[in-house]
C-alpha cells in the first residue's frame, strides 16, 4: 500500500527527535529487549512498550513517512523505553548486537508475492539466519499475517531455524494489534506463528 508523503519529514527532523537515522549499534537499555521489524504506523509497538516500561523495545521501519507516524505516537504517549530506527532490515546486524534480543515481532510483513522476490521476505532464510545471530538463547519469534500463501511458506522457512511452538489459522483479537490488523479482521482470518530460536539448527552466516 502506498503511504502518504509528508513534505516536511526529513532524516534531519527525525534525528533531532531521537530517531536513529544512521547505521550504528543500539545499546540495550534494560535486561530484556524486543524488536519489531517493519513497525508500520507503530500502534503495536507503542502499545506494548507503554504497558511494559521496564523493558526496552526497538521499532525498525524503512519508510520515512511511516517512521514519523511511530515517532508521533511515541511522543504523544510519552514513551521512554522505545528506540526507533529508520533503516533497512538488510543492515540488521549493523544495528543489533549478537545475543541481545529476547523476542522478534514480524507483523504483516510485505508478502512479496512474485517468486523472484521471495528472498526479500522477512521470513526468508537469509533474514532468519540474521535473527539467530542477534537473538538470545530461547528467544521467541512471533509472525502475524493475513496472507495465507506467505504464512504457509513461512512455516516451511522458519521450521529449520526455530522450534515452532504454535500455529494459529484464526487468531483471536488481542490487546496488541497493528492498525492494519484491526482493519483486516473485518475481511478475513489472521494467521500467527510463534517459535523459539534454535541456535545450532543451521550454520551461521
Amino acid at each position: 500500500m502506498r503511504q502518504k508523503h509528508i513534505k516536511y519529514v526529513t532524516e534531519e527532523l527525525l534525528a533531532t527527535e531521537g530517531v536513529i537515522t544512521t547505521i550504528q549499534m543500539i545499546e540495550p537499555k534494560t535486561e530484556h529487549v524486543y524488536l519489531e521489524i517493519g513497525s508500520g504506523k507503530g500502534k503495536f509497538i507503542t502499545d506494548i512498550a507503554k504497558d511494559h516500561p521496564s523493558d526496552h523495545y526497538i521499532a525498525m521501519e524503512v519508510n520515512i513517512n511511516i517512521t514519523y507516524r511511530i515517532l508521533e505516537k511515541r511522543n504523544a504517549l510519552h514513551i521512554n523505553n522505545l528506540t526507533i530506527i529508520h533503516g533497512d532490515a538488510e543492515n540488521l546486524l549493523s544495528y543489533i548486537k549478537p545475543d541481545s534480543i529476547d523476542g522478534i515481532y514480524l507483523n504483516f510483513s510485505d508478502p512479496w508475492p512474485k517468486k523472484k522476490h521471495h528472498k526479500r521476505r522477512l521470513t526468508s532464510e537469509l533474514f532468519l539466519k540474521r535473527y539467530q545471530i542477534i537473538m538470545k538463547k530461547d528467544a521467541f519469534i512471533q509472525f502475524r499475517t493475513d496472507h495465507l500463501e506467505l504464512f504457509d511458506a513461512s512455516i516451511e522457512y522458519i521450521e529449520p531455524y526455530f522450534h515452532i511452538t504454535d500455529i494459529n489459522f484464526n487468531l483471536e483479537e488481542s490487546a496488541y494489534m497493528t492498525e492494519y490488523e484491526i482493519k483486516k479482521r473485518a475481511i478475513g482470518p489472521i494467521y500467527q506463528l510463534t517459535g523459539k530460536v534454535e541456535k545450532d539448527a543451521q550454520e551461521s552466516i
